[in-house]
Order: C-alpha cells, then sequence, then structure tokens
C-alpha cells in the first residue's frame, strides 16, 4: 500500500470513531428488534426443516413470514425464494396492486432503472409493462433533494391515483437517498388529504439502516430484496413484501395464482439461510455502513465528489463517488473486483445489460451472484461518471477492498 495512503487511512479511522459509535448503536436496536421477534414468534428447530414439491402451508416458511411482519410492524408479509429479485419483487407487487386505467404515481422522480421498464417508460420496451397493460403513470421530481409536498398534495386531491411509490435509495441518481424522517413528514401528509391511496416504499439498500422502517411510519407496503440488507450475505435468494394483510394477499395470488396465494411455494432448504441471514443482519448492515463512512472520508480526503458525506445521516448502505472519467470510473469498479475473495483475478469491463439504457459496469466478487450486501461497485457509463458502492460484509474486508480500487485507480493517472 502507498505510504501516503496508509497514513491517511490511519487518519481517516481516528477521526471516525463517534461516527461509527452512532453506527453500532442502531446495530444494537436493530440487533434487539430481531431477537425479540424470534423469541416472540417461538422460533423453534422445527421450523428449520424444508418443503419440496408445493410447499403446501409449510411450518418454517410460515413462521419466517410471521417474524417478519413482526419485524416491520406489518399485518402480514410474503418472503419467498420464489421471489428472485427486488426488481422482480417490486413488478410483482404493482401488477398485484394495479389495474387496467389506474394510475401510479412515484413522488420520488424517475425509478430505478430497471424499474422503468417495468412500468414501461424506459428506452427498452416490453410488451409486458405495466403502460401495456394501460396502467398509467406519472412522477412529481424531489425538490432540493425533499419531497415537494406541495406538489404532491395538490395532485392527490383528485382522488384519482390508485398508488404513491416512494423510492428510498437513490437509484443511479444524482440525488440524495431518503431518510426514514423525510418519508414520515411526506405520508402525513398525504393523508390529510387522500386516506384511500396505497402507499408503497422501494425499501431496497435501507433495512436496518435506521432504526424504523417504512410500515411503522404510515406507509401501505413495503418491497425489497434478501440479496441485499436482509439476506446479510447469507441468504442465496429471495425477496419480501410487508404490509396491509389484503395488500400481501393480493401479492401472494400473484406470484402464485388466484385462490392459492400464500398457502404454496416450497422453501427448499432455503429455511436456514433466511433466518441465519436475518439474524445477522443488523451487525452486516452496521459493517456495510462503516465500509462506506470510511469510503467517504478517504475519497474526500483525496478530492473526489462524494455522497454522502461521512457525517451526514444515512439513509441507505450505498455511497457514491464522481470519478470524472469513463477510465477512473472502470479502474475503480476493477479494482473492487480485485479486492474480492472470489474471481479476483476477473477483469470487468462496460457492457450492455438488459433493463439498463447505458453500458453498465460491475464489480462484485461475492459468495452470492448478484449480492450488493457484499462489497460490490457499479455505474453506468455516462458522465460525471459515478460509482456506486454498496456493501461490505465486514469493516475490515470492506476497507481492504476500497483500498486496492484506490490503488489501481491511481495506476492509471
Amino acid at each position: 500500500m502507498d505510504k501516503q495512503i496508509k497514513e491517511k487511512t490511519k487518519n481517516v479511522e481516528n477521526g471516525l470513531k463517534v461516527i461509527f459509535k452512532k453506527i453500532e448503536d442502531i446495530c444494537e436496536k436493530n440487533s434487539e428488534k430481531v431477537l425479540q421477534a424470534f423469541q416472540e414468534c417461538n422460533l423453534q428447530e422445527v421450523h428449520l426443516n424444508s418443503s419440496t414439491g408445493y410447499g403446501i402451508d409449510e411450518a418454517g416458511r410460515n413462521k419466517i413470514e410471521e417474524i417478519y411482519a413482526k419485524i416491520f410492524k406489518a399485518e402480514d408479509s410474503l418472503v419467498r425464494t420464489q421471489l428472485i429479485s427486488g426488481t422482480h419483487a417490486l413488478a410483482v407487487t404493482l401488477f398485484a396492486l394495479l389495474r387496467p386505467n389506474d394510475t401510479m404515481l412515484s413522488i420520488t422522480g424517475q425509478p430505478y432503472d430497471t424499474l422503468q421498464t417495468v412500468i414501461g417508460t424506459g428506452k427498452e420496451v416490453s410488451n409486458s409493462s405495466l403502460k401495456s397493460f394501460n396502467i398509467n403513470y406519472e412522477q412529481i421530481e424531489l425538490k432540493n433533494n425533499d419531497f415537494d409536498i406541495e406538489k404532491i398534495k395538490e395532485r392527490l386531491k383528485g382522488n384519482d391515483i390508485k398508488l404513491v411509490e416512494i423510492q428510498r435509495s437513490r437509484g443511479y441518481s444524482t440525488r440524495k437517498s431518503l431518510t426514514i424522517e423525510k418519508i414520515e413528514k411526506v405520508i402525513t401528509e398525504i393523508r390529510k388529504v387522500n386516506k384511500e391511496v396505497i402507499i408503497m416504499v422501494d425499501n431496497c439498500y435501507g433495512e436496518f439502516v435506521q432504526d424504523r422502517e417504512p410500515i411503522e411510519i404510515g406507509a401501505d407496503i413495503a418491497v425489497g430484496s434478501l440479496m441485499k440488507n436482509l439476506g446479510a450475505g447469507i441468504a442465496t435468494s429471495g425477496a419480501y413484501i410487508v404490509g396491509r394483510r389484503d395488500l400481501i394477499q393480493l401479492c401472494a395470488e400473484r406470484l402464485t395464482s388466484p385462490g392459492i396465494g400464500k398457502e404454496i411455494g416450497p422453501s427448499l432448504n432455503q429455511n436456514p439461510l433466511l433466518l441465519k441471514g436475518l439474524f445477522f443482519a443488523p451487525n452486516v448492515v452496521a459493517n456495510s455502513v462503516k465500509t462506506a463512512v470510511f469510503a467517504s472520508k478517504l475519497l474526500e480526503d483525496l478530492g473526489y465528489k462524494v455522497e454522502p458525506k461521512y457525517d451526514e445521516i444515512r439513509a441507505d448502505i450505498v455511497q457514491t463517488i464522481e470519478l470524472g472519467s469513463e477510465e477512473k470510473l472502470v479502474k475503480f469498479c476493477q479494482g473492487i473486483q480485485k479486492g474480492s475473495p472470489i474471481d479476483s483475478n476477473v477483469i470487468p469491463f462496460p457492457s450492455d445489460m438488459g433493463g439498463y439504457e447505458d453500458k453498465v459496469i460491475m464489480a462484485a466478487g461475492t459468495f452470492t451472484q448478484g449480492s450488493t450486501i457484499e462489497l460490490s461497485c457499479d455505474g453506468p457509463i455516462r458522465e460525471p461518471y459515478i460509482a456506486y458502492m454498496q456493501g461490505g460484509l465486514t469493516y475490515e474486508y470492506g476497507k481492504l477492498g476500497i483500498l486496492k480500487a484506490i490503488e489501481e485507480m491511481q495506476k492509471s493517472l
């Protein structure tokens, strides 16, 4: 390691002790929440057993969904390995809740690239999109990285919006991710003018970063991936949907079939992994946040524009670094790959990917394919060439990966 970087690293870590303590305090609160849910739901060894075939009314799967509902303070949940990604879970939810001629309103501007394809607003046209079923879409942009509450309230007075969508994380945009406090405020204001509209939160990357979740601040339904925070790098597949019981039933019938809903779905030996992942999630998320804070401070000290700043309140595990050129973005991602435990000899390059408008470079030498709670970095090849870094199963491994990325990038200077 470069002597100057080594010295900077030591200074950065010395200056982060107070912030790290705050992250640990949140971790302790969320750990208590998880442990209490396991105990209050009376999790037993028998619930680790698996089912095959139809998985009719399987005890272990049902217990996991009871635990998720308890943690999120929701009426019900759907936690299935048959939900293969966050985008899949979001698509299932939207198609379950919306009907032809209904209108969906995003109040966080343009959604993540892959969701644009689901909705039918992206460049990639799909005959299976919401638009192809005559479901309408509108969006209201954020204002100074916060909700435009007056515009939102005015639009909702017409009572013709079926579903409001809130994306907690930034996606591939330059706006800030949204804290629970900001989301709570806008939900309170929405309910003043419209008590019937369904409020859905895309919770990806945000779980356990703060000590409250969307359902307990008034959202009707929240969706996320087990390849991210709640899987803790242990779950090897799956996603979750939590919220009102009637809405979860609709989602279950969309995933399986009408009249069957939650009754079937084999766990296929995944129950121990889902439970263990959830049990470790508060600590793994805390380590991921520490990794992001360290990267933010060190790279800012090296002269790069970062978001969030190291001392800002975090809403998710994503850290962005504006690198300014395609070459630096590619080298940084290649360095993250070199700092990975698996496929460290693989050299990633930008390429076309389904659901994305620009070429994308993705670095992730992960134990589970696509697991972004493990240290990973990606970014679209477009100005201002931002690296979107997330994850870190432990702070120590995360730090080593970041230092390798910086080393690779500096070789190109």
